[in-house]
C-alpha cells in the first residue's frame, strides 16, 4: 500500500478527475462524502510519525469522528483502504475496521462490510472479515460479510448479500447473492492513475 498522503492524492483524483491540494481542501470543506475519507488519510498519517504525531492523534481521532457523524457512516480510520477510493453518497455505509479494501474501489449508500462470526460444534468461534479487491464497484444496500474475497473488478449489484467468495471480473446480485455474470468489464469512473504522484 501506499502512503496516506499519496493514497489521498488518489481519492481526490476519484472525486474530481484530477488532483491538487485546492481540490483536496474543496472536497474537505464541501463534500459530505469525501471529507471522512480526508480525516482517514490524516489519521493514519499522523499514526506513522513520531511522538509528537502520537501526541496529536486523539485530535485527529476526534476530527474523524465529527467527520463521520456528519456523513452518517461508521467508518474507522484503522481501516486498511488502498488508494482511489470513492463513497457514493454514503448514508447508512458500515465498513469494519478490520475489512481490507482495495484500489479504485467505489462503494454506494447503505453498504456494510463486516465480520462474520461462525461457531463450531465444539463452541469454538471463528471471525471472518472481507477481503474487497481492486477496483470493485459496491451497489447500494449490499452486504458483504465473513472471510471472503470479493474479485478484482467485480461488481456488487445493489441489496446483493454476499458470504462467499466472488471470482474476479464477475456481477453477482440477488438475496442470496448468485453470480449474474462473468467476464465483466470494470466500473471506475475517474480511474486513480496509481503510477503518478
Amino acid at each position: 500500500m501506499s502512503s496516506p498522503m499519496s493514497n489521498l492524492k488518489y481519492d481526490a483524483f476519484r472525486v474530481f478527475g484530477c488532483f491538487s491540494i485546492l481540490k483536496i481542501i474543496k472536497g474537505f470543506v464541501f463534500y459530505r462524502t469525501f471529507r471522512p475519507v480526508v480525516t482517514m488519510r490524516l489519521c493514519q498519517y499522523v499514526n506513522t510519525r513520531n511522538t509528537l504525531g502520537r501526541l496529536v492523534q486523539p485530535l485527529f481521532n476526534l476530527l474523524h469522528r465529527i467527520a463521520t457523524g456528519f456523513a452518517g457512516i461508521d467508518f474507522s480510520w484503522r481501516t486498511q483502504i488502498g488508494g482511489g477510493f470513492i463513497f457514493t453518497h454514503a448514508w447508512g455505509a458500515v465498513i469494519n475496521e478490520k475489512a481490507i479494501i482495495g484500489q479504485n474501489v467505489t462503494i454506494f449508500h447503505g453498504v456494510t462490510i463486516g465480520r462474520l462470526d461462525k461457531i463450531n460444534a465444539d463452541g469454538e468461534r471463528i471471525t471472518g472479515y472481507p477481503i474487497v479487491e481492486d477496483e470493485v464497484w459496491i451497489g447500494p444496500h449490499a452486504i458483504i460479510v465473513g472471510g471472503i474475497r470479493i474479485g478484482r473488478g467485480s461488481r456488487i449489484a445493489g441489496g446483493t448479500f454476499i458470504n462467499f467468495d466472488v471470482p474476479a471480473y464477475s456481477v453477482v446480485s440477488g438475496n442470496p447473492g448468485g453470480l449474474t455474470k462473468s467476464n465483466c468489464i470494470p466500473d471506475v469512473y475517474n480511474r486513480a492513475p496509481l503510477d503518478q504522484y
